[in-house]
């Protein structure tokens, strides 16, 4: 059993910032890591050594060197060699470890190149997986919680339950697997089995067979200690048909191990009082002038009159139906009948990327588009527009609202994910008592989306009202300190699942 307050924690995922980002996935695992680390306990990162995108910003990171250290893994007969590099995140006690293999991780891109994944993928992150646990052992890092996060980590538990029981330096190791995206889950053909080093009677429906394939996230679910998702909500609906992709009954029969808990932000990246990306700083305590000259610079920057009157909404995405550019696109010949502007930032499907483009081209003092991703501006846009458009089909926590409700930029969200448990619908009754946040809509219809834009538009002209609940939202615990102690509660309760296992298997 665990003796000490302080916990030794290896945090494994695919990406982490600023070493090598896609999506959210990066910004939460290393945020995580730090509140960790801020509380006190021991903090190991491991991702792979993406080596072009690392060295394509050196500049940008702190110093990188190799560690000296060498390993081999047999993948399916053959004996794959990787290597490990790592440093220190500045200010931190964070030991970072880049897991090298230059077949392997010495790609363009993470995942995929011109819209394909890479056909190696299994390979890749198996090898990832195996390489965590042989690190940790020639390393001695001894870890109490090894904390797993989506497929490309989901053979960790697994090997920890069953090759690595026991050894030397997991004695006592849990695992905690995190879903952040469930409908992304590693699924691939029977005989990729072979690359996973676990034995075969494994295949099957209980543990990491599903409908005839490999799958990697049920492999992480069927095996961790204890299972998180990115928001309460979220946690319920992956126990659904509609929520779990296929794996919902897994889910609900793991349910005593499943806690949702929902992601902070980084509120020193993430702060209108100090953020260098703004033309002018601002806060709960006074918003104004700041907030408006922040819309006046991104109106400016985009293309659009200035106009003080007219509420701005901004919408920072990868467009795709998942994030209700479908819906978007179906009422936004309503919206426009309205005196309103939008400014859109992403990249993604290219039938929304063309369409947004017409309809800028078609309506130039109403709508601006930005196609690809640009840091600065999507800062811009969060403190310079009067909403945030966020109408996502599924959202399993979400980001983006909760950086709006700390700029004073009211979202508007669909109730679901962590949308549901971050947005507090503007009501009567929510007025009255101040925890209004912003506008909340039940079924993803453009009807709804429109019928909610409009309630926006209609409270925007009660300037008062407004204020308030831009300053409910701003007063707000964004931060990642709440969550992170979430995790320690859910790291110990990893611990006496192992302990107790321990003994039931001893006797």
């Amino acid at each position: 059993m665990l003796t000490s307050d302080r916990l030794r924690i290896v945090l494994a995922a695919s990406e982490a910032v600023p070493f090598s980002k896609t999506g959210g996935l990066a910004d939460v695992s290393m945020a995580l890591a730090r509140a960790l680390d801020a509380l006190g306990h021991s903090v190991t990162v491991i991702v792979p050594d993406y080596r072009q995108l690392r060295l394509a910003k050196q500049d940008q990171l702190p110093v990188v060197t190799d560690s000296g250290l060498r390993f081999s893994i047999s993948m399916h007969g053959r004996y794959v060699t990787g290597g490990v590099n790592w440093t220190f995140l500045p200010e931190t006690g964070i030991k970072v470890l880049l897991i090298s293999q230059s077949d392997y991780f010495d790609r363009p891109q993470l995942y995929m190149e011109d819209g394909q994944g890479y056909q190696d993928n299994c390979a890749r992150f198996c090898f990832f997986s195996r390489a965590v646990l042989e690190v940790c052992q020639q390393m001695v890092l001894r870890p109490d919680i090894i904390h797993c996060n989506d497929w490309q980590t989901g053979l960790i538990p697994a090997l920890l339950h069953s090759q690595f029981a026991g050894r030397p330096a997991f004695e006592n190791a849990a695992s905690v697997m995190t879903l952040h995206n469930m409908a992304f889950q590693g699924r691939y053909w029977q005989p990729d089995m072979l690359l996973t080093g676990m034995d075969a009677r494994y295949f099957n429906m209980h543990h990491m067979e599903s409908w005839g394939d490999l799958n990697l996230l049920k492999t992480g679910i069927s095996f961790a200690d204890q299972i998180t998702t990115v928001s309460p909500t979220y946690a319920q609906e992956v126990c659904t048909p509609e929520g779990g992709e296929g794996l919902d009954t897994l889910l609900s029969y793991r349910s005593d191990d499943l806690v949702g808990i929902l992601n902070g932000i980084d509120t020193s990246i993430w702060n209108p009082a100090s953020d260098a990306h703004l033309p002018a700083v601002y806060s709960a305590k006074e918003i104004q002038p700041g907030k408006g000259v922040c819309k006046s610079a991104l109106q400016e920057r985009m293309g659009l009159p200035q106009r003080d009157r007219a509420p701005l909404f901004g919408m920072v995405s990868r467009m795709s139906d998942q994030k209700g550019f479908d819906l978007v696109a179906e009422c936004a010949s309503r919206l426009l009948l309205d005196d309103i502007q939008i400014a859109f930032l992403g990249t993604g499907d290219p039938r929304y990327e063309d369409y947004l483009q017409h309809l800028a081209i078609e309506n130039p003092s109403r709508v601006a588009v930005s196609i690809g991703f640009d840091e600065g501006l999507a800062h811009q846009i969060e403190a310079g527009a009067d909403c945030f458009l966020m109408p996502s089909r599924f959202e399993p926590c979400g980001l983006n609202q909760m950086y709006s409700l700390r700029y004073g930029t009211l979202p508007i969200v669909r109730r679901i994910g962590g949308l549901a448990d971050s947005v507090v619908d503007v009501q009567s009754e929510s007025l009255r008592t101040g925890v209004a946040t912003g506008f909340v809509f039940d079924d993803y219809t453009s009807p709804q989306l429109a019928e909610t834009v409009e309630r926006a538009v209609e409270l925007y002209r009660q300037p008062n009202v407004w204020e308030q609940v831009m300053k409910n939202g701003m007063s707000a615990d964004w931060s990642w300190q709440n969550s992170a102690r979430r995790y320690v509660e859910t790291y110990r309760r990893a611990l006496e699942r192992r302990h107790d296992r321990g003994a039931d298997n001893r006797q």
